[in-house]
């Protein structure tokens, strides 16, 4: 019992540490981190971890994960349920350009710098920040931007010309194998499936890599041995 305890105990504790301490490092994506930040994640994680294995005899340890699953179940369950949960543990978007003008307080209460910023706005295919409107640095560091609207693309709806329905496209054959399902979800058999194949001269399925039913009602189609005159190559030649 007293081990079922000391788990117990130890485990809550470094739960919600690493909640703490996450919270205060701060907001960042996975492809932010720097090289210094992966390392002390992987310190911070080593250490937490062997506070509770070096302290555990037996298979007590075992219980660990387990409580550390159920307590991300419950506090993502509680983040749904609770509007001020959801902002104590995920915060909240910040906005980090407005009306074209960098906000250099908020950045700095993030600890969010302008390199950070600049990299974002590029990976956005924004190199001018006086083309930004608006942008927000969302809980998991993600960067949302409003281009003013002289930056904005011109859509058809602008030169009010009229636009017919382009919907998803459905999977028909993946790697050879007919999804029949979706077949069936669209009014179609494989009557209809072998005589559209059979018009691009196609007649084992298991040749078929891609197959998909666009939204005009055409099948786009793509075999393994695609016999094309010359492959494009991007990588330097020698």
């Amino acid at each position: 019992m007293e081990e079922f305890i000391k788990v117990t105990w130890k485990t809550i504790v470094i739960f919600f540490m690493l909640i703490i301490l996450s919270r205060i490092i701060g907001k960042k994506l996975l492809s932010q981190l720097t090289f210094f930040d992966f390392v002390i994640g992987i310190l911070i994680g080593t250490i937490t971890g062997t506070f509770v294995t070096t302290e555990i005899k037996g298979l007590w340890v075992l219980l660990s994960p387990v409580y550390l699953t159920l307590l991300v179940v419950a506090i993502a369950f509680l983040t749904v349920k609770s509007l001020p949960a959801r902002k104590l543990l995920e915060g909240e978007p910040v906005v980090v350009i407005q009306n074209g003008k960098i906000l250099e307080h908020n950045m700095l209460k993030l600890r969010y710098h302008l390199d950070d910023l600049e990299m974002q706005l590029r990976e956005k295919d924004i190199f001018d920040i006086t083309e930004v409107e608006f942008a927000v640095l969302e809980p998991h560091g993600y960067l949302s931007v409003q281009k003013k609207s002289q930056y904005l693309p011109v859509t058809m709806k602008d030169l009010g010309k009229p636009t017919s329905y382009k919907g998803m496209a459905t999977e028909i054959i993946k790697d050879g194998e007919v999804l029949e399902q979706n077949l069936k979800q669209n009014n179609l058999n494989f009557g209809w499936l072998y005589n559209n194949l059979s018009q691009r001269g196609i007649r084992d399925i298991s040749t078929v890599t891609y197959a998909s039913l666009q939204s005009d009602g055409t099948l786009y189609t793509d075999i393994r041995e695609d016999n094309l005159d010359y492959i494009q190559k991007v990588e330097d030649s020698y």
